[in-house]
This record gives structure tokens, sequence and C-alpha cells, in this order.
């Protein structure tokens, strides 16, 4: 786990625009307000609001930079998939 016992969680979360943004964090709420307040990430700026449409928890930061590689990967369509399946 991560420092304070804290898991890692990849997330994809749709933006105003109906793109997909795939990140990780050890703080969901923390990052969905960063997203929302424009500070997260230069693509969400723009694309605000942002919600979150699927979460997945990893025990280590590697593992979560691994996954988020992979759902980075995906479709559009890969990711719809799984947001309804596991969302």
């Amino acid at each position: 786990m991560s420092k304070g016992g804290t898991p890692w969680i990849v997330y994809i979360v749709e933006c105003r625009d109906g793109s997909f943004y795939t990140g990780i964090t050890n703080d969901m709420s923390r990052r969905i307000q960063e997203h929302n307040d424009g500070t997260a990430s230069r693509y969400t700026r723009s694309r605000r609001p942002v919600v979150l449409r699927y979460q997945e928890q990893m025990a280590e930061r590697s593992q979560a930079l691994v996954r988020e590689c992979a759902v980075k990967l995906l479709t559009r369509k890969e990711k719809e998939v799984l947001i309804r399946e596991r969302g």
C-alpha cells in the first residue's frame, strides 16, 4: 500500500465534451476537485466539469501506473465497456 496504507486508484473521468481522461491518484475526492477547479491537468482544464465514471484500486503506485498505461491504450469502445461493466 502507499504511504499511510492508502490505495492508489486508476480512474476515468468523462469531460464536458464527452471525451475520457485517465489518471491515477491516492485521493479521489481531492483529484476530482482539482480537475473541476482547473488545476489537475492541461487536458481537463478546458473541458470542465468532469464526472467520475470508473475507478479501480491498486495496492501500489507502480501497479497503478502500469494499469493506467493499459487503460490509456484501450479504444473508446473498450473504455465504455470497462465503465459499463465495472464502473
